[in-house]
């Protein structure tokens, strides 16, 4: 004998997590966009080659990590939905 009653996800529920899940998308599109506008600000610095190579290579890792979180993103979308 149980009394556990399988949980369902309210679809209000369902309907803020996709909300939250293009705002996050959002977000992450507009933190690539200035990512990549300081990368190329950066290029330009009148610093030590060493320095502003560096500095753009970083900045390049971190806009392939935005992307990968897009595509971690854009994965979860094909999900069957709740």
């Amino acid at each position: 004998m149980s009394n556990v009653l399988p949980f369902r996800p309210r679809p209000t529920v369902t309907r803020l997590a996709r909300c939250e899940v293009v705002t996050v998308a959002g977000d992450l599109l507009a933190l690539l966009d200035q990512l990549e506008d300081v990368s190329t600000r950066a290029a330009a610095m009148g610093r030590p080659a060493l320095e502003v190579e560096r500095t753009v290579q970083h900045l390049l890792d971190a806009v392939s990590a935005v992307e990968r979180a897009l595509d971690c993103i854009g994965e979860g979308e094909q999900s069957a939905p709740g």
